[in-house]
């Protein structure tokens, strides 16, 4: 029987680089993908389509593409282009990376909207919709922030909270304000398009869909049924539709209206899957409509309203066939001693950082699947336990096995194993893996892959490392430097070096779909074909190896040096001012709180007309955000009273992290000549202080006007 696999991931949002959350996800599904690739010569065999996208649509990657000065599409083919980097660089191995911005997503999209609407789940109504008056825009539920109306948690965006995971209308947020301004939004009537999920019929379908055994977890079972409620009265419709200007797929028939982003998203992992079949010739709807077909979806705990609620209620309302098919693996969130990732904290981790410090990724691989597993847990990462985990697992038990025992076979037998082992021997490798049950081998094994099937890699490997255990205590015991020193054992030497190395084996076919690249250069020392779940099994253990002539051992693998720890997370924040300290006594003399030393000398003298050339301005920083590619830069968008904001980069990455900066007031050279850059036109300049010598004394001190001046004014 074929197993046929349609593996998908949460698509990433094309405003911006990936960040460790998404490298988590990608490799937590690049492992389960490369299991199942290894079930091929098993008595069920699987064929595996992993394919990923860019989601590229809404109000943000407009917006962001009008700052730098280029289409959306461009904006967007500019962020596509750094993927491949990041997941090259994790050895993440999807079959196909495509964009939501796409003919395929715009037909399928349209053609799911139609098939809405004929089943009579598309109505049109007109209702108050959040304004940016400053912006002169209808807000997207993405552009507009506010407090959560169900666990109040502040800053959640407008159509769900990422800390309890409730689904909600933007109008109901607490204090709601645009993300873009700051200001205030207006409410604004409209005509919008809904998908009426309050339909009884759509209640019914998630009921039985969310309860189908082995679709979800339980918990998150639990979770979503609380949200349908006893009998669907909990479940409000969903505005699908955004007002132009917007960048996005259009509504067929309605002049004006797009779809809003989280309807055509889902939609993407069609549309890859689509464009990748006619890539290679593969019949699309002969796939979906094929009963051995399935669709496992991997995403993140903050997301699953619109993948549990609204997603399942398109597919099974349009009549797409995969519906019965899908299955949904949640997971948690990745934090950083305990602490939710933040780059002003120093707890955040940049994954071009890690391949840029020479980091081996597959460190990473490794520590993230020996902590996951089936449960929607959260994984925290922690210095000394990546240090200490590496080093202990891949380093003291797993690489040493064949650091140990390569070199005997290379120089005392020409790189040729024993023909046959002697019954000790057997003993230990069976021991290692389990016992012999029946007269094959295999128990162990079967139990890791029934981990691995069901995502609970952390268990899968424990128990590896409980063969390696046993492999090095046989090493341990035998000692081949020992016996190397002593003539008479030489066919000892031979048989335990053998035997180490064909534990060795089975442990690298075991963590194959862990550690891929590791696995690729044993298979070229020990001259193997590519791995398959069945080598684990009977004699397959033995067969490859005996007799045979292996390859030239050289190091797989460096210990994790503490050090580049220390260079890994982001740089923490600078501190809040220290309160002013208490006014010294009358007869003590106040030391400076600058040194002389530290303080520029000033510059030439000049006029006062010299000075009023310079027009000084109070600016509002509406936005601000890293540049990529940039290590020193942040991306200010700045209102000066002009009625048009300015974009203006400036060099103090350093000293401030984006969300600091967001609605403070700052001092602006209003009068500066613009100035093309390599990542867009900068207008202007702010002002900073800081010491003579930066490097001695590094700090900058962007120029805050006080409370109440207003942008525009002019500093005199």
């Amino acid at each position: 029987m074929t197993r046929k696999l349609f593996v998908t991931t949460a698509l990433p949002y094309a405003n911006a680089a990936f960040h460790i959350g998404h490298m988590m996800e990608y490799i937590q599904a690049d492992i389960w993908v490369r299991f199942q690739r290894m079930q091929r010569d098993a008595g069920e065999q699987r064929v595996v389509h992993f394919v990923g996208a860019d989601d590229t649509h809404g109000t943000p990657i407009m917006i962001a593409a009008e700052k730098e000065g280029v289409t959306p599409q461009a904006f967007v083919a500019k962020i596509a282009a750094g993927r491949a980097q990041y997941l090259d660089g994790f050895h993440i191995a999807f079959d196909n990376w495509h964009s939501t911005d796409s003919q395929e997503n715009v037909d399928l999209s349209q053609s799911i909207y139609r098939r809405l609407r004929d089943n009579g789940l598309i109505y049109t109504k007109t209702v108050d919709r959040f304004y940016d008056t400053a912006k002169g825009m209808f807000l997207a539920d993405r552009n507009i922030k506010g407090e959560c109306p169900v666990c109040h948690a502040k800053d959640q965006y407008g159509d769900n909270c990422e800390v309890c995971g409730a689904a909600y209308q933007p109008t109901e947020l607490i204090n709601p304000y645009s993300v873009f301004t700051g200001s205030t939004p207006i409410l604004k009537p409209s005509e919008q398009y809904f998908f009426k999920l309050s339909d009884p019929r759509c209640f019914q379908f998630l009921k039985e869909w969310l309860n189908t055994p082995g679709r979800l977890q339980p918990e998150m079972v639990n979770k979503v049924s609380e949200w349908l409620g006893e009998n669907g009265e909990k479940l409000a419709d969903w505005d699908i539709s955004r007002d132009a200007p917007y960048f996005g797929i259009p509504i067929p028939d309605a002049p004006g209206k797009f779809f809003y982003v989280w309807l055509d998203a889902p939609v993407g992992y069609l549309a890859s899957l689509k464009n990748y079949f006619e890539k290679k010739g593969i019949d699309y709807e002969a796939f979906l409509n094929d009963p051995s077909a399935e669709q496992v979806h991997f995403i993140g705990k903050d997301i699953v309203s619109f993948h549990l609620l609204f997603w399942p209620a398109m597919l099974n309302f349009s009549g797409h066939p995969i519906i019965d098919k899908l299955k949904v693996n949640v997971h948690g969130h990745l934090t950083v001693n305990n602490e939710k990732m933040s780059k002003s904290r120093g707890t955040g981790i940049s994954p071009l950082r890690y391949l840029e410090l020479g980091m081996n990724p597959e460190w990473l691989r490794y520590y993230l699947a020996f902590k996951l597993n089936a449960r929607v847990e959260d994984l925290d990462f922690t210095g000394e336990d990546f240090v200490a985990r590496v080093n202990s697992d891949l380093i003291g038990k797993y690489v040493n096995i064949a650091s140990r025992c390569a070199g005997f076979i290379a120089k005392r037998f020409d790189g040729k194993l024993a023909s046959s082992l002697s019954d000790d021997a057997k003993g230990w490798i069976a021991r290692a893996l389990n016992g012999e049950v029946n007269g094959n081998l295999g128990e162990r094994q079967a139990n890791i892959a029934a981990n691995f099937e069901a995502r609970e890699f952390g268990k899968a490997l424990r128990e590896v490392m409980e063969v390696a255990d046993v492999a090095n205590r046989y090493v341990d015991e035998n000692k081949p430097w020992i016996l190397a020193k002593d003539e008479t054992k030489t066919a000892e030497l031979h048989d335990v070096c053998t035997a180490a190395l064909i534990l060795f084996r089975q442990l690298t076919i075991l963590l194959s779909p862990v550690l891929p690249h590791v696995a690729a250069r044993v298979r070229d020392f020990l001259g193997d074909d590519a791995y398959s779940w069945d080598d684990t099994q009977g004699e397959r253990v033995y067969a490859p190896l005996l007799g045979s002539t292996i390859g030239a051992y050289s190091h797989l693998m460096q210990r994790v040096d503490a050090k580049m720890i220390e260079d890994l997370f982001d740089k923490p924040a600078p501190a809040e001012a220290a309160a002013a300290p208490a006014a010294p006594a009358a007869d003590t003399a106040a030391a400076p709180a600058t040194q002389a030393s530290d303080i520029e000398e000033l510059a030439p003298e000049i006029s006062i007309d010299d000075f009023t050339r310079i027009d000084l301005r109070v600016a509002k920083i509406v936005n601000c955000e890293h540049v990529e590619g940039a290590g020193k830069l942040l991306r200010l968008t700045l209102d000066v009273g002009e009625g048009r904001y300015r974009n203006v980069f400036s060099g103090i990455k350093s000293a401030y992290q984006p969300e600091q900066l967001i609605g403070k007031l700052t001092v602006l050279v209003a009068n500066l000549a613009p100035r093309k850059m390599k990542f867009g036109v900068s207008e202007g300049m702010v002002l900073c202080a800081s010491a003579k010598d930066e490097k001695a004394n590094p700090g900058l001190y962007l120029l805050e006007p006080v409370s109440g001046a207003q942008p525009g004014m002019r500093i005199r």
